[in-house]
């Protein structure tokens, strides 16, 4: 058997990468529990830092991450999880990557045009329906 080492945190860096092109998607932290529920489900669920929550990537926006393979690296410190991304985003801005911005000789170049709104799909449940956003359609 192995043993995850996590940090002081009880965080461990997980680097998420689609499965067929090998384009890294994200870079987010799992902790022991969000690590668990990603092997059980065979959904990708991380630890949110911000909000202090475990959560399932896309429970908000549907572009869930189908677990395809885990990979550790020789230090038992860092997780490579192998995906299908859902819905074709797995950026919050609405990018297919979080790494859509090229550095180059000091400036920021983006890459690439948002595949949905986040205004949209963030946006607080639907009064009525108490669906998401981003399952609401505009009338």
């Amino acid at each position: 058997m192995f043993k995850l080492k996590f940090n002081s945190q009880g965080l461990i860096p997980a680097i998420v990468q689609d499965h067929k092109t090998g384009e890294v998607l994200m870079l987010a932290y799992m902790n022991e529990e969000s690590f668990k529920a990603t092997v059980k489900t065979k959904k990708v669920h991380f630890f949110s830092r911000s909000r202090k929550k475990l959560w399932c990537k896309g429970e908000t926006s549907g572009n869930i991450q189908k677990l395809k393979g885990l990979y550790l690296d020789c230090d038992l410190d860092t997780v490579l999880v192998k995906v299908e991304q859902a819905g074709g985003a797995a950026c919050h801005t609405g990018h297919r990557s979080c790494f859509y911005s090229k550095y180059k000789s000091g400036q920021l170049k983006i890459c690439g045009k948002p595949l949905f709104n986040p205004k949209l799909v963030y946006n607080s449940k639907s009064k009525k329906t108490g669906i998401p956003s981003s399952r609401v359609k505009p009338a």
